[in-house]
């Protein structure tokens, strides 16, 4: 049964230009554990200050989003999208003067706050401009953001490295920027919703005898449990993987971002091909695969040469992050019209689980060592295989689409 809360065409200017904002949104928080290695050298930070910062970014944005999903799915606001984006740019703009941790966790607030407003209502764009290509639209979508993280180490390497902290002053034009695109994509926004808001009216009288039955609370625990692993991981691999590989391997700090960019834009080719590959095959079949493959490879990782180590993350980060949009869709038709606080939980629950990585994965590095550390992290992907207890794509529908 076909969705009568959106129109059947896929608006691709809209979607590319969303997808571009989540991208130059997402680069801004790139830049906070790019200058990792930077602030541990310049102001001498410990691994679990590293930590805490990281968790001061990932959490403010992570409690937000569902927050602002949930208040948005009753009330779109379309300016908020700029508006959020301006909080990061003045975020951005104190990161490159903080001379103290504090500061610099005062200064990622912002940056978090704006990304918190950001994500929902630009995955409520999606949807809107989706058509009947939903999982496309959400890979379009996602892809910007993962592209933007993917920037971490180029912006380490070109930037950061030969300019310090002070490099961070640059990051407040790409905020900019984005607050152009995203006043462009509220005035299409504010237009859309008369017809949007009567077609959820409209859904919601005809469903309003369905309700999230124990199965479905027992799926969207289940998916909570795969973004906490897939979380886990990219954080550790994300934050922390450079300096094993500085640590193993020798090399410096703009060598080892090699390894963090390669798992980082593998894995946003993976996020960009797993919507269209969901639409064909299914998205929980998409979930399953995209841990079946990695898992074997996540536990050779920390015992391999620097050669094979690169070949791993790249293979690692397609497959396990092709799951990402995909997660987000099958979430959204788990629970229909809250697309806001749906695409809040799993997305914002990916930047909070990823928050509470960095803290204790800083912390195990401090206390266990890098190659340990390492070593456990290799076992997170294992947990991916709980996605076989998912419902089937069939049976979701099944759910939901009963005929009236």
């Amino acid at each position: 049964m076909r969705d009568t809360n959106r129109n059947n065409k896929t608006i691709y200017p809209i979607l590319v230009i969303i997808g571009l904002c989540h991208m130059l949104n997402d680069t801004l928080q790139a830049v906070i554990p790019a200058m990792f290695p930077i602030l541990e050298q310049s102001l001498g930070l410990t691994f679990t200050q590293l930590g805490f910062i990281a968790f001061t970014l990932n959490m403010v944005s992570s409690v937000m989003q569902p927050v602002v999903g949930l208040y948005t799915d009753k009330r779109p606001i379309p300016f908020a999208l700029p508006v959020g984006l301006t909080l990061s740019m003045f975020g951005m703009f104190a990161l490159a003067f903080a001379p103290s941790f504090w500061l610099i966790l005062l200064s990622v607030v912002f940056i978090g706050l704006g990304s918190a407003v950001f994500h929902p209502e630009g995955s409520r764009v999606a949807y809107l401009a989706a058509g009947d290509r939903r999982g496309l639209a959400q890979s379009i979508y996602q892809v910007g953001g993962n592209a933007g993280s993917a920037l971490a180490p180029v912006i380490t390497a070109l930037v950061l490295v030969p300019l310090g902290q002070f490099g961070a002053i640059w990051f407040t034009l790409i905020a900019f920027l984005a607050v152009l695109f995203l006043s462009y994509i509220a005035r299409w926004y504010r237009e859309q919703l008369h017809t949007f808001k009567m077609a959820q009216t409209e859904k919601k009288e005809k469903k309003q005898d369905v309700s999230v039955s124990k199965a479905i609370k027992n799926a969207v625990i289940i998916l909570v449990i795969i973004v906490f692993a897939r979380s886990w991981y990219q954080s550790a691999i994300g934050n922390f993987y450079a300096f094993h590989a500085i640590s193993e391997y020798g090399l410096s700090i703009a060598q080892s971002q090699i390894y963090i960019f390669t798992f980082l834009v593998t894995g946003a080719i993976g996020t960009f091909l797993g919507g269209p590959l969901a639409d064909r095959i299914g998205k929980r079949n998409t979930i399953i695969a995209s841990f079946l493959l990695p898992a074997p490879l996540a536990l050779a990782l920390p015992y391999v040469n620097a050669v094979v180590a690169i070949i791993l993350l790249a293979i690692i980060g397609f497959s396990v992050l092709s799951s990402f949009s995909v997660s987000v869709v099958y979430a959204q038709e788990l629970i229909p019209g809250k697309i806001g606080l749906m695409s809040g939980l799993i997305v914002g629950l990916a930047f909070g689980m990823g928050a509470i990585g960095s803290v204790a994965l800083g912390t195990l590095i401090d206390v266990m060592g890098l190659l340990e550390t390492m070593i456990a992290v290799s076992l997170l992907p294992l947990l991916g295989f709980l996605s076989f207890l998912l419902p089937t794509d069939e049976k979701v529908d099944e759910w939901h689409n009963e005929p009236l």
